[in-house]
């Protein structure tokens, strides 16, 4: 296992601006992420999730993410889901709305009165679904909740700071197989663990290499041999620019 930050859940909110529940899906992901939750989340931009934002798609591949919605369309989630993994939650602003009695929202790039209770009752509901998640355990391979057992008190321990999930610290890397390019997390660090054990690509090396990357990725069923040649290839790539220790 190699040295990855801890887990923190990604907020997605939705990114539409034609209805004042997309502003309230802003407003309660920047409550949740600059004042209720800070230390614990990290924002995912859906405009660039959809663009192909590499760090953005990865972070929601490994870590569980929480999708605010505006409306039944629920476009942060469908997305997430597409491009990277199933939410571990999902909240959508005007059903909660609806199930606390609240008038409907007015006005999109100033909320009304209903606008802003909708924003403290999405943020609160955002915040609690983040309490809850940290208190599980979430498989990197599976994309999903492990089991029911709660994390250490110390493993959920951070110093407090809002951060984007573009710089959340999970390496990635482009590795071409059977002529096409997979984006593979966590290589950089599986192959500079390596190199600092000293080992050298040998087919020895090879199957221990690809046991480790499976931890982190999921491989498609018959193609262990594609991703073994190839990830041997780009391991002894990686110690011709940074030589065994």
């Amino acid at each position: 296992m190699v040295d990855l930050p801890r887990k923190k859940v990604g907020i997605v909110a939705c990114s539409g601006e034609e209805l004042p529940e997309g502003t309230v899906t802003r407003l309660a992901a920047l409550k949740v992420l600059e004042q209720l939750r800070p230390g614990d989340t990290v924002t995912i931009c859906l405009p660039l999730f959809l663009a192909g934002g590499e760090g953005d798609r990865a972070f929601a591949k490994f870590y569980p993410t929480i999708a605010v919605d505006g409306c039944e369309l629920r476009c942060a989630a469908k997305a997430t889901e597409m491009y990277s993994a199933k939410p571990a939650a999902s909240v959508v602003v005007s059903e909660l709305v609806a199930e606390n009695g609240l008038q409907k929202a007015q006005g999109s790039r100033r909320l009304d009165d209903a606008g802003l209770q909708a924003v403290e009752v999405t943020s609160n509901r955002v915040a609690s679904l983040v309490d809850e998640i940290l208190g599980k355990r979430w498989s990197r391979r599976q994309g999903d909740f492990d089991d029911e057992q709660a994390l250490p008190d110390e493993a959920l321990q951070e110093p407090v700071v809002a951060t984007c999930s573009c710089g959340s610290g999970i390496p990635i890397q482009k590795v071409s197989i059977d002529g096409q390019d997979v984006t593979l997390i966590a290589l950089p660090l599986i192959f500079d663990q390596f190199r600092q054990a000293g080992k050298l690509p040998t087919q020895d090396v090879a199957g221990e290499l690809l046991e480790t990357v499976k931890v982190y990725n999921p491989i498609p069923a018959g193609a262990e041999e594609s991703y073994l040649k190839a990830i041997l290839r780009e391991y002894g790539a990686f110690l011709e620019k940074e030589p065994t220790l």
